[in-house]
């Protein structure tokens, strides 16, 4: 979990409530009831991280541009509706109507402006995060009483993401597959993930992230499968010039960010294998110097290689040390890629097939 660099926040946040269909808008540092069951139980308690960029267009208006703006709203979808019971269903909202309260309604109000317009000075980087939240005061252990969607957001400078220290941890378990929880972007799955890196630090002093393995845990060792990184997905960059990307299942987020970055390392010729890795065949390929680095994908830092991973075992022994190739053409060509992807957004680059760019004029 990497930090930022030039954080401010926008001074006002947005709240949409479920059952009445209401907008408004309220201060950046508006409260929520300390007795709201989202406080206590984390119930009702979803989020989403929606990476976008503002700009002046030829006519001078403002203009914010999105990548895959639905993927993310249909993610969300997801989460609410996890959150929801069975008749609550119905105020799930759509991805039209979030759409509209997202854009049309919070960034297009006049408090917004100033903000957006020195952002796009700027030219700096812009991270939207809606969540959910029950307005209910409650001790009650129930649905939501009243369920509301709110929104704040801000810019940023740079990511610090490289470099970065990474250590398996295969005795804490991100999320079970049963509970279909893992694929979601749910508050109760990171607990667990700050938890993991906390105990990575105790194998090594300097590490950043935890990776995954699955919920499998009373299989041998060897043979579960890596799932991802506490906070963001991962690739693997081999030897032979492909990438492999682990497909998507119950344990895993659907990234947004990941599915742009694999258009983006087609159209630069780079072959993408998806396909499940062992712990096994990690330990091997690192053994064998088959693996020229493994990659964190996520929205606030795109694409980061890691520096150094530490692979254990189930008593936190060190099985093998990963460094990566930094002279192998497609550690370059990573690096390229994320620069690649953030010009989308500033329209500098060509839009790879599987990228659908959203402009909007506020």
């Amino acid at each position: 979990m990497a930090g930022f660099e030039g954080v401010k926040w926008a001074s006002k946040q947005m709240r949409y409530l479920l059952d009445e269909k209401q907008f408004e808008i309220l201060e950046e540092d508006a409260k929520v009831y300390a007795v709201s069951r989202s406080i206590h139980y984390g119930q009702f308690l979803a989020f989403e991280g929606i990476r976008f960029f503002c700009k002046k267009n030829k006519k001078g208006c403002l203009e914010v541009v999105f990548l895959n703006l639905n993927d993310n709203l249909k993610r969300f979808q997801r989460g609410i509706s996890f959150n929801l019971g069975k008749k609550q269903q119905k105020i799930v909202p759509k991805i039209e109507e979030l759409e509209n309260i997202f854009i049309h309604q919070y960034f297009k109000q006049p408090g917004m402006k100033k903000f957006l317009e020195e952002m796009a000075e700027k030219k700096a980087q812009g991270y939207l995060r809606p969540f959910t939240v029950d307005e209910e005061q409650s001790i009650g252990v129930t649905f939501p009483g009243k369920p509301s969607i709110r929104a704040v957001t801000c810019r940023y400078d740079r990511y610090l993401g490289e470099p970065f220290h990474g250590v398996v941890v295969p005795n804490l378990v991100r999320a079970v597959g049963v509970n279909q929880t893992g694929c979601l972007k749910l508050g109760i799955n990171y607990l667990i993930s700050v938890k993991a890196i906390d105990a990575a630090k105790e194998i090594d002093p300097k590490a950043a992230s935890a990776l995954f393995l699955d919920d499998k845990s009373e299989q041998n060792l060897e043979k579960r499968l890596i799932t991802e990184w506490d906070s963001s997905c991962c690739l693997f960059a081999m030897d032979d010039n492909t990438v492999i990307k682990i497909p998507e299942n119950e344990l895993i987020l659907p990234s947004v960010t990941i599915k742009g970055m694999v258009s983006v390392l087609k159209k630069m010729g780079v072959e993408i294998e998806e396909r499940h890795i062992s712990y096994q065949e990690l330990i091997n390929k690192v053994s064998s110097k088959d693996l020229v680095t493994i990659c964190s994908v996520g929205t606030a830092g795109i694409l980061n290689r890691c520096s150094q991973l530490t692979l254990v075992d189930n008593k936190g022994q060190t099985l093998a040390v990963h460094k990566p190739d930094k002279q192998h053409k497609l550690y370059q060509t990573l690096g390229e890629a994320r620069l690649y992807y953030w010009n989308i957004y500033k329209g500098k680059a060509d839009i790879p097939e599987g990228i659908r760019v959203n402009k909007y004029i506020l």
